[in-house]
């Protein structure tokens, strides 16, 4: 499988430094990198989105945010790629969403929403189907992970002491005001209740070093409760160690004969 990438940053240095360490296996060469600034180090990072599509990706992984899915992900499957995608919040804009829908549609492609940095989406699909009454997701991270979006205009995050609720609402407007740092729910809430009837509530929290996560729904299956404690990367504070394994499992997804939690 001829895999592209799109992006170069903490996700996409871990995942070609597990290529080039053996860890994705045999079945997956990844042929081009698309980034925005020159990098004489990788000779698989190219600016030109030409290059990267005459390297004839059969899929395409977007590991670099909401910008970029939205300059080059119709020009992915137009080429004939796959997309699976981890900037799931850019999907809370029905137009583009859409969009992405027809042209894979009509080229016979898939866009794939990746479970990147959450569990638990196979079990909120599989209960969506009878019905979800309530959804929750919740995301609590330290003070830093929030610097550069609205938080810093409701709290000092640098003097915060206690945990601070930062919003409140539908996915669909949180991922909004924090592109970078709620993925997760849109995943989530695509997964399950849709964009509008998953709340989100986001949190900066002082006590903590890791990235808290919990997601609740309740429906006619019962009721479930997932949670979990991520490390941050080291390169990127907005971003769990996490997301970087889930692409690599996805990636290597794509080629295995035998694939459980489908």
């Amino acid at each position: 499988m001829r895999v592209g990438m799109i992006g170069l940053g903490a996700i996409g240095g871990a995942v070609l430094d597990a290529l080039r360490a053996g860890r994705l296996g045999p079945g997956i060469e990844i042929v081009s990198v698309l980034v925005r600034r020159p990098r004489p180090d990788e000779p698989l990072a190219v600016t030109e989105p030409a290059r990267f599509f005459a390297a004839r990706p059969e899929a395409v992984v977007e590991v670099a945010g909401h910008e970029a899915l939205r300059r080059y992900g119709i020009a992915c499957l137009e080429a004939g790629a796959d997309l699976l995608l981890t900037s799931a919040g850019a999907l809370v804009d029905d137009a583009f969403r859409a969009a992405l829908e027809h042209t894979a549609a009509a080229r016979g492609r898939r866009v794939v929403v990746l479970s990147a940095g959450i569990g638990a989406l196979d079990a909120l699909a599989a209960a969506a189907e009878g019905g979800l009454a309530r959804v929750r997701v919740t995301v609590r991270k330290d003070p830093s992970a929030w610097r550069g979006t609205p938080a810093e205009t409701i709290v000092d995050l640098d003097r915060l002491r206690a945990p601070c609720e930062l919003f409140r609402g539908p996915v669909r407007e949180g991922a909004r005001l924090y592109p970078q740092n709620v993925n997760i729910a849109a995943a989530a809430a695509l997964a399950g209740a849709g964009l509008d009837r998953t709340e989100l509530v986001v949190v900066a929290d002082p006590r903590i070093t890791e990235h808290h996560v919990a997601i609740e729904a309740e429906g006619a299956f019962g009721s479930l409760r997932f949670e979990e404690k991520v490390r941050p990367s080291a390169a990127n504070p907005k971003t769990g160690v996490l997301v970087a394994m889930a692409v690599l499992k996805s990636l290597r997804r794509l080629v295995a004969p035998l694939r459980a939690g489908d």
